[in-house]
């Protein structure tokens, strides 16, 4: 996928849109994508979610101008409990202040950046208020028209351990591929997958999962590691597989064929796709009035 660095800069009447913006954006529309579309399908959209993500910087830069001139009113209450989550996710107050100052900024500061935020939200709210929502014969007739889009691939559910060498040397990779050939004897006596990957797995999922890795369709993994998973036979251990992160042990858990979409399935997700796309045409609108009293420059 892109990195910031292949963004072009973009400036609103000279003044500069952030990098970080427009990867975030992409790092957005990705996300929304991959939930409703499978793996290859967004991969190769790619190109144009990444000139999707550049407009949609512009218009988010043009609706932050535009919400601050607009009187919405916001409430105190909700800028303490956005502030509250973040401090959450940062581990905790002292961390977030911490982080503040890491930016060159205060609590007051965040909380006027987190008030233009929700100023910003609220506009493209009401810019989206009078969207009629997708009728049942229209999410029946994109369905039809993409059903193949919708087939569920076969995925498998797995974990895994990673044992990473402590350098490049012979010794270190001897080292690690003996560490995890103790580790799956253990297993094999019967000891308990999650509890060694807790205990020694380099991977984060390890500490946090159990080693898990949820459900996953081919591609997901690094080719290396995804040939593997899929020759494995349900509830079969795997033996050392080496990768460009280390060397792993693998536990298929679980695996499901290909399945072609039922509707029923995937009703509520083309909504949700219809809903967005309707509301983003009208912001798409809204931004296009706004861009034209700008100067907007691509280099």
């Amino acid at each position: 996928m892109k990195t910031t660095s292949t963004f072009p800069r973009v400036s609103i009447d000279g003044e500069l849109i952030p990098p970080e913006a427009i990867e975030h954006e992409f790092n957005r529309l990705i996300q929304f994508y991959r939930e409703h579309l499978p793996e290859e399908q967004v991969r190769a959209q790619a190109q144009q979610l990444g000139q999707r993500a550049i407009d949609q910087a512009i218009g988010a830069k043009l609706l932050l101008k535009r919400a601050l001139q607009l009187d919405l009113p916001v409430a105190e209450a909700d800028i303490d409990e956005q502030l509250a989550e973040v401090a959450e996710q940062l581990g905790g107050r002292q961390k977030f202040l911490a982080a503040l100052k890491e930016q060159g900024t205060d609590e007051a500061g965040f909380r006027d950046q987190l008030r233009v935020g929700v100023k910003a939200n609220k506009l493209i709210e009401k810019i989206g208020a009078g969207v009629d929502e997708p009728r049942e014969d229209e999410i029946r007739v994109h369905f039809e028209e993409h059903k193949n889009e919708y087939q569920r691939e076969a995925r498998v559910l797995a974990q895994h351990i990673l044992v990473t060498p402590a350098n490049d040397t012979p010794q270190a990779k001897f080292d690690a591929i003996g560490k995890l050939n103790e580790i799956r004897a253990r297993i094999e006596a019967g000891g308990d997958f999650a509890e060694e990957a807790a205990a020694h797995s380099d991977c984060p999922s390890g500490k946090e999962a159990g080693g898990s890795l949820g459900w996953f369709s081919r591609g997901m993994m690094v080719a290396v590691f995804d040939e593997a998973v899929f020759a494995l036979k349900k509830e079969e251990l795997s033996e050392v597989v080496e990768s460009e992160f280390g060397y792993h042990l693998i536990y298929k858990n679980d695996e499901e064929a290909a399945k072609a979409a039922e509707f029923d399935d995937v009703r509520e997700s083309i909504r949700d796709f219809l809903r967005h796309v309707r509301r983003g045409e009208a912001v798409s609108a809204y931004v296009a009035e706004l861009r034209e009293k700008v100067k907007v420059e691509i280099i």
